[in-house]
């Protein structure tokens, strides 16, 4: 019999082996009987997951557990009739009106409380990604069985072969068209339990009612393969990542909220994916071409994610030349939006910039509505750690660099260590940052191009950075054919064989 656990207001709890927190009186007056605590042991945060929000989670592994065990009688034909399915209802007007009836309201309702809607409203343009994702998984070969080595004995042999891993738990931000990312580990064998984030709940439960649950009936699959979390409490990702179940946690979001769901996951023993800080670096070398690199510029700001480009780096010796240019770039990717731009350049670089930036107004549409803001700022340099998330308004960080080795210390010092691209005509320079340049992603263009579908033809479930260090085995590029293990199977062809 265990003892209900109760707490009460400044209530120490012991952390990280030598540390202790103390239960707010808030938190010791909402919890309640069946409740859970869970510590996070890097920080000590206290997070309080209610009964009834564990039993929804917990419901939901149930079932994609039990759909994994499923998974292994269903052939690959039904797996891609399951994708052509899912993809031909979001294609169907009926469906689709649905779906952005539901996303119309969340987008309404993100606004009236001043959150960003930039990732959260679907269009045509996010339709159709998804479709052609899901179709992408639909003609895709299976990684089930796939033979990886064989090594040949006198009498017998050993085989590695691709295996599924298992239930895959997913949390993401508000961004409906992920669905076709998260519904890609079932190419594989594998199920996923996923929750998404709350302003987009109703857009995700028209997509699951509408599409992703008549498809898998439809197909033949377990209904339980691919489990929508249906609870806007945040404390469903929490639950989530707990469950020892899991065979793998991928995170995607803000950096603070993966890197607690990653702590969360990691505490159970089950292995992490986490997709958190992003923003890209430019630099510009002394080789550079200017056209180029004013492309670079504008076509890594066209819209604000993951992979926007967020600091530029000029090197010193090219700043009278070079900045001009980049200023005009960034005033070129407002414009296209119909917008102007901020900028933030680390101190003692505003020298740089033309006349008529610094002490200039601009309006900035922010996710509580346009105001009125410095053009150009200044800030001090660990602020290039700084991602900026922006609506509509593109905007950057500009910071002159004495040569190209302080552009990739300050990248390597201030960065989440992400994505770093180099406008350089000189081959030297580019094999030089190549192999200094701490990033998972490094490319000699617009930074923009750092993404699953993109670059790899492969919907992604998340891009991993390196700030917390580089990954064992595999890229930071995660897709649903990634999610596997390896089995070993030997066959014995002299049966007096023995050791």
């Amino acid at each position: 019999m265990t003892t209900p656990l109760t707490l009460t207001p400044g209530m120490p709890i012991p952390y990280g082996g030598d540390k202790a927190t103390l239960v707010p009186a808030a938190l010791a007056g909402a919890f309640a009987a069946g409740d859970r605590l869970l510590i996070d042991q890097e920080t000590g945060a206290l997070l309080h997951v209610p009964k009834a929000v564990h039993e929804i989670a917990a419901e939901a592994v149930d079932r994609a557990a039990a759909a994994f065990e499923g998974m292994a009688a269903i052939d690959e034909a039904a797996i891609s009739d399951f994708f052509d399915r899912f993809a031909a209802l979001l294609a169907t007007e009926g469906v689709w009106s649905m779906i952005a009836a539901a996303n119309a309201a969340d987008v309404e309702a993100a606004k009236a409380s001043g959150r960003s809607t930039t990732r959260l409203a679907v269009g045509e343009a996010m339709r159709g990604e998804m479709i052609a994702g899901l179709r992408v998984w639909r003609d895709s070969p299976s990684p089930r069985h796939r033979p990886l080595e064989r090594i040949d004995h006198d009498g017998w042999n050993v085989e590695q072969i691709s295996a599924p891993l298992g239930v895959v738990g997913f949390v993401f931000e508000g961004r409906p068209n992920v669905f076709a990312d998260a519904v890609g580990v079932l190419r594989g064998g594998n199920t996923v339990a996923f929750r998404i984030g709350s302003d987009a709940l109703g857009t995700a439960r028209a997509i699951a009612g509408g599409a992703l649950a008549p498809a898998l009936a439809a197909a033949g699959l377990p209904p339980g393969a691919a489990c929508l979390i249906d609870s806007a409490d945040r404390a469903a990702g929490w639950a989530l990542f707990r469950d020892r179940r899991l065979s793998l946690a991928v995170a995607r979001g803000s950096g603070a909220a993966v890197a607690q769901l990653g702590a969360v996951a990691r505490q159970a023993g089950t292995p992490v994916s986490a997709h958190g800080t992003g923003g890209a670096w430019l630099v510009a070398d002394a080789s550079a071409e200017a056209d180029r690199f004013a492309l670079a510029v504008e076509n890594s700001l066209d819209r604000k994610v993951c992979n926007t480009l967020n600091v530029c780096c000029i090197v010193r010796d090219r700043a009278r030349e070079l900045v001009p240019v980049f200023v005009e770039a960034l005033r070129r990717a407002g414009q296209r939006r119909g917008q102007g731009a901020r900028l933030h350049v680390v101190e003692g670089d505003e020298r740089w910039l033309p006349g008529g930036w610094l002490g200039a107004k601009v309006q900035v549409r922010r996710a509580e509505g346009d105001r009125v803001e410095p053009r150009a700022d200044t800030i001090a340099i660990d602020d290039l750690a700084v991602e900026w998330e922006w609506e509509e308004t593109p905007e950057v960080s500009l910071k002159i660099v004495a040569d190209l080795a302080e552009a990739m210390a300050l990248f390597n010092r201030l960065s989440p260590r992400f994505i770093a691209c180099l406008i350089a005509s000189d081959p030297r320079a580019q094999a030089r940052f190549q192999a200094g340049v701490e990033a998972a992603f490094v490319g000699d263009g617009f930074t923009r191009w750092v993404d699953g579908q993109y670059a790899f033809g492969r919907p992604e479930l998340g891009l991993s950075n390196w700030q917390g260090g580089r990954l064992l085995a595999r890229g930071a590029v995660l897709a649903g054919d990634g999610v596997f293990t390896v089995r070993t199977r030997m066959r014995q062809g002299d049966p007096a064989l023995r050791r």
